[in-house]
């Protein structure tokens, strides 16, 4: 009978902040029917994690955290075919990834092309996949679509930024400090806004736009930006709320929509966009291999041992980062 093997790994004991964030030895079986045996490389840091390790998205403890990571398949459980010993395989959803050694649902797995790292495999596919079906299905960008995307310095910002222009859009970009701009600047957004130094953020985005309002507006901060990406919009345009960095949006009067010009608004996640396993492998292969092809670029900002989680999620939800934030297992 195979022998199971120890890991490190990151665990949530009781929801809380940061602090509450464990390094633990567990055990891993061997893989089971339909599922691979993966050495991680590198784990995404990402505010899903926060999400649940705070109780917003409610899920027993304890249990092991993160959701993304990649790295190399060392076992292969029954019924596997399309995965193989040594394979490079990357993943964006599901619990457990925060672990030196992990079983994953072959299934769920996307494999690696041979021009990107590893590493930068984990920081794009939670990321990469969130921004492409955010451009292609959630609001189908095009030549002409002007797009407010929030956080444009972030990890899914910057992806945003760089697809929305790939598809001939005309990008408004915010951020919080002339550094954040400049990177937004860099990747191709058309204009850039300083939300901290506006005093009318939808006034200003406006102005961008030339006195109207934009098509899609892209807000992953939540709470504090949420009112005026909805003022920031033209009639009928769609408010896409895919986070909430800076907190959730409490309940609203839906008869705001009405007001502001039958709005529509959406909440959605990358589940409801990755259901079956041929639109997973359309979004991850895509991404990777744009990424392969120098068509799309992933900065990180910062690679973490497992034990310094806890730093990491700090200086994410202090939103002091700019790109992808790693933990190393």
């Amino acid at each position: 009978m195979a022998s199971t093997t120890t890991a490190r790994a990151l665990v949530v004991p009781h929801t809380g902040d940061s602090s509450v964030l464990e390094v633990r030895d567990v055990e891993v079986a061997p893989p089971g029917q339909g599922e691979v045996q993966v050495e991680v490389a590198a784990v995404g840091v990402n505010f899903i994690d926060v999400y649940q390790r705070q109780g917003v998205y409610a899920i027993p403890t304890p249990f092991v955290s993160c959701s993304e990571g990649a790295g190399t398949v060392t076992a292969v459980g029954p019924g596997v075919t399309d995965c193989a010993v040594g394979d490079r395989v990357a993943w964006g959803s599901g619990l457990g990834a925060g672990a030196s050694v992990v079983n994953r649902d072959a299934d769920t797995v996307v494999p690696v092309p041979s021009g990107v790292e590893l590493d930068v495999a984990a920081a794009a596919m939670l990321q990469g996949m969130t921004a492409h079906y955010l451009v292609n299905s959630t609001y189908a960008v095009g030549p002409g679509t002007t797009a407010l995307v929030h956080a444009a310095a972030g990890g899914v910002g910057q992806l945003l930024v760089q697809m929305i222009k790939a598809k001939a859009g005309r990008v408004i970009a915010t951020a919080g400090s002339p550094d954040k701009l400049e990177i937004a600047r860099r990747l191709g957004a058309d204009a850039v806004i300083n939300y901290r130094e506006a005093d009318d953020l939808a006034g200003t985005v406006r102005e961008a736009n030339g006195g109207a309002g934009v098509d899609v507006a892209y807000d992953g901060v939540g709470k504090a930006t949420f009112d005026a990406s909805l003022e920031s919009l033209r009639p009928r345009g769609l408010m896409v709320l895919f986070g909430g960095a800076s907190g959730q949006v409490p309940p609203f009067d839906i008869q705001r929509l009405n007001a502001l010009g039958s709005l529509f608004l959406t909440r959605p996640t990358i589940a409801s966009y990755t259901a079956t396993r041929e639109e997973l492998l359309e979004r991850g292969t895509s991404v990777l291999g744009d990424i392969a092809a120098g068509r799309l670029s992933i900065e990180i900002g910062g690679r973490y041992p497992l034990t310094e989680a806890a730093t990491a999620y700090d200086d994410l939800e202090g939103r002091r980062t700019t790109g992808k934030l790693l933990l190393i297992p």
